[in-house]
């Protein structure tokens, strides 16, 4: 999916929400570019000030070394691989090994970092699955420079004085992707175990939470490191279950001989057991072709190298090179609308401007031109109980991961209805299809007019003005949403609205689907 302009929904969104719209303008990778950025310059500032005792110099030489480096390195893999390079995602890995290395002058120093970035950047080349890095850039560079004696990674970022601009950081990056439940788990594990070995030694249970969160890596960690996209298993509950592990692995001592607990070697067998959990490697898509839904939104499809495993209502992440990425970057998410096990993989889009270059770059597609697609994942999917009622909600073009379950069948035996919010009768996407399905389709237009034939209108009288929908009016709509797991898919703003509503209307059981953009 991607953002579209949907009608009014309900209030006017709350302070989150506008933050949370204005963030999603950014795409993941952008966002932690600056958020870093800001980062390291917070950290010359405080150098200044004698909150740190680097020295500008070293501190200027190790931030030069490490982004030059990572940038040059991945421009030469690059083209030696005959691939387009992702700029945004070597700068993060030279900001990261920033943080991870002690700022220094030394010659021997300076080395083990220059030998950090480049392995990190090599990394993501020869150890790679099908085009798709196995293993975070950052900590496998850190790691192997640490086998090599040159340098160790001291993970300064750990520090008090750090805090006041690393944590809101943190905190944005988590609420973009959505992985603050998955972060909660991790530092909930790795702060339980840190305490009570320092609560052993002696420290007040103070003292040791604030050792453990303060100057102990976990914030960094889990904000920049372990929430990678491409190096997540797909699911909820299997990053979630990842995130435990890896918090164990992160705060007990071990020692294998060579090896010792450390937490890039934490993150690296974490990412070992995400690989083996999702869909292993990037997928070269050919294009087939696309057709128009509506005036301002078409499908697109692909012809797959290699068969692709997902889910009905998850998405996938498609690399569109182009010559000038904007500040959406090239990575973008689209919910999947076909059936697994399909010859085509289908994305419905919207087309109207103002578009971003990646969306110029998927527009432009001629049959046969190729695209890589990243990743799979997401868990917009049905309960496993087909007894479950659900309503669906749909925003415009948010309607894609339903329309998957529909050509699925997952619906067929479900007691299941759909309403559908869209500007007017010629912008319902999947017109067709909905009427094709046999469930209980409501269509509310903001311009008041009637819906495609064959498709339901919503009750008069069940809103007040076209195009708005509140608690009341979604409870008139559906009386018994109580008992109904509810699923609202459609651009931030929409979904935020609608997930109010649809709490005020009595439901239970929410889920929903915005567009992560990453």
């Amino acid at each position: 999916m991607t953002p579209v302009d949907t009608p009014q929904t309900g209030p006017a969104p709350s302070l989150a929400g506008r933050i949370g719209t204005a963030v999603g303008r950014f795409t993941m990778y952008r966002l932690i570019l600056l958020v870093l950025a800001a980062l390291a310059a917070y950290s010359l500032l405080l150098n200044v000030l004698g909150w740190l005792t680097f020295g500008i110099p070293a501190m200027l030489a190790h931030l030069a070394l490490c982004l030059g480096l990572t940038w040059a390195a991945n421009r030469a893999l690059a083209a030696f691989f005959q691939v387009n390079p992702h700029t945004e995602s070597s700068l993060i890995t030279g900001l990261l090994l920033y943080f991870l290395f002690w700022p220094s002058l030394q010659p021997m120093d300076l080395a083990g970092v220059a030998l950090a970035c480049l392995l990190a950047s090599a990394s993501k080349y020869a150890l790679a699955w099908r085009g798709r890095h196995i293993f975070n850039p950052a900590a496998a560079g850190a790691f192997a420079t640490g086998l090599t004696g040159l340098n160790i990674a001291t993970w300064w970022a750990a520090t008090p004085a750090m805090l006041w601009l690393l944590v809101p950081g943190v905190l944005l990056v988590l609420h973009r992707t959505r992985k603050l439940l998955m972060a909660a788990v991790f530092t909930a594990v790795a702060a339980a175990i840190i305490n009570v070995e320092l609560l052993r030694s002696g420290m007040t249970a103070g003292t040791a939470l604030w050792q453990a969160l303060a100057q102990r890596p976990v914030l960094f960690f889990v904000g920049f490191m372990l929430t990678e996209p491409l190096t997540l298993p797909p699911r909820r509950r299997q990053q979630l279950v990842l995130a435990a592990v890896v918090g164990v692995l992160f705060a007990v001592p071990w020692n294998l001989g060579i090896v010792a607990n450390s937490p890039e070697a934490a993150l690296l067998a974490g990412n070992l057991l995400a690989f083996l959990a999702g869909q292993r490697g990037a997928v070269k898509l050919r294009f087939a072709g696309s057709r128009p839904l509506t005036p301002t939104t078409a499908e697109f499809s692909f012809e797959p190298a290699r068969p692709v495993r997902f889910l009905p209502g998850q998405y996938m992440e498609l690399d569109l090179p182009h010559a000038r990425p904007d500040g959406k970057g090239r990575r973008r998410v689209f919910s999947l609308t076909g059936s697994p096990g399909g010859r085509l993989v289908s994305f419905g889009v919207r087309t109207a401007g103002p578009v971003s270059a990646a969306k110029e770059a998927l527009l432009a597609l001629r049959p046969g031109d190729q695209v890589m697609a990243t990743a799979v994942g997401g868990d917009f999917v049905l309960p496993q109980d087909p007894r479950r009622p659900v309503l669906l909600i749909a925003a415009g073009i948010g309607i894609t991961p339903f329309v998957s379950h529909l050509s699925s069948g997952a619906l067929r035996e479900r007691d299941a209805v759909l309403l559908l919010l869209a500007r007017s009768a010629d912008e319902v996407p999947y017109a067709d299809e909905l009427r094709a399905s046999g469930l209980p389709v409501m269509v509310m237009l903001a311009d008041g007019s009637r819906p495609p034939s064959g498709l339901a209108s919503a009750p008069p009288g069940a809103h007040g003005a076209p195009g708005r929908l509140d608690g009341k009016a979604l409870a008139a709509l559906v009386p018994d949403i109580a008992r109904r797991d509810v699923f609202v898919s459609g651009s931030p703003a929409s979904v935020a609205s609608l997930r109010r509503a649809a709490r005020r209307a009595g439901a239970r059981r929410v889920r929903s689907d915005s567009f992560a953009g990453y």
